[in-house]
């Protein structure tokens, strides 16, 4: 009895040195950029660098906001309009595409549920072109819309495949109690499969935000105005200034960050399942 609970004992030590080792490794780079960013420009690129500040300075994250040195506030606005317009679409497309799929029956459906993922066995750098002539068709180049539309053929794929898998778990006794109370379909999807779907449905937005968010690649093609540039493509202008300074781009980087990382820590309560627990008698 003693030598089992000392090898339980070892067991759970373990893991949880493996645990906290792997959280090191993965967070110390954010440490470093972190404490980058309290250093002065002088320390920040020192022969002899130091893990933490020797003189801690918020002087960088004063700079960022500084219209002057860096317009942030011109690009984090652009980010948010694109990033909440393309994940509230996706959602609201998703939504209605993900019900059809999981529950009418037409022809195709099967093909169609199974070619889903086909879009990412490419590379993105590969739907450059043919979006890049659509766009440019639309007339769209070099706006916020343009980014837009694209984001939204980027994450819809996954927001409907996972939309669907999470519609396959409501019961149906809910939509055939629903029709018989008077109910039509489009009812059945705003009354009773999107309240029971809050979790999955936030799930999808939040990943759908974080996509737009963090694209660069579209970004860097389809815009050419500094007026409507995103964060990513921002930064890299940041980055690429002559006279760049370490301890600002690491201010700017993380602050970025910050809206993906609130995102997820409001919606945790809601990314949880047995949303339809006691929903259907049995």
């Amino acid at each position: 009895m003693a030598s089992n609970k000392k090898n339980k004992t070892i067991k759970v030590l373990t893991f949880y040195v493996g645990l906290i080792s792997l959280l090191i490794v993965s967070l110390f780079p954010f440490f470093i950029m972190l404490m980058t960013s309290f250093k002065s420009s002088k320390e920040a690129v020192a022969t002899n660098p130091t893990l933490l500040p020797k003189d801690w300075t918020l002087q960088h994250y004063i700079d960022i906001f500084d219209p002057d040195i860096f317009p942030y506030l011109a690009y984090f606005k652009n980010s948010l309009l694109v990033s909440l317009t393309a994940a509230g679409l996706s959602v609201l497309i998703g939504v209605f595409g993900a019900y059809a799929l999981s529950r009418l029956n037409f022809k195709g459906r099967v093909t169609i549920n199974a070619s889903f993922y086909t879009v990412y066995m490419f590379s993105g750098i590969l739907l450059v072109v043919p979006l890049f002539k659509i766009i440019a068709g639309l007339g769209l180049y070099d706006t916020k819309t343009a980014l837009i539309i694209t984001m939204i053929v980027q994450t819809l794929p996954t927001a409907i495949f996972m939309l669907r898998s999470y519609f396959d778990t409501i019961p149906g006794d809910l939509e055939e109690a629903a029709m018989i109370d008077g109910l039509n379909r489009v009812q059945i999807i705003f009354y009773i499969i999107i309240p029971l779907s809050i979790s999955g449905i936030i799930s999808v937005f939040v990943y759908s935000f974080m996509v737009a968010w963090n694209d660069y690649l579209f970004a860097s093609i389809f815009l050419s105005d500094s007026a409507n540039f995103t964060l990513p493509i921002g930064l890299n202008a940041l980055f690429s200034t002559p006279d760049y300074i370490w301890g600002r781009m690491m201010a700017a980087s993380l602050v970025t960050a910050l809206p993906v990382v609130i995102m997820y820590a409001i919606s945790e309560r809601f990314i949880k399942g047995n949303l339809t627990a006691g929903g259907v008698k049995g």
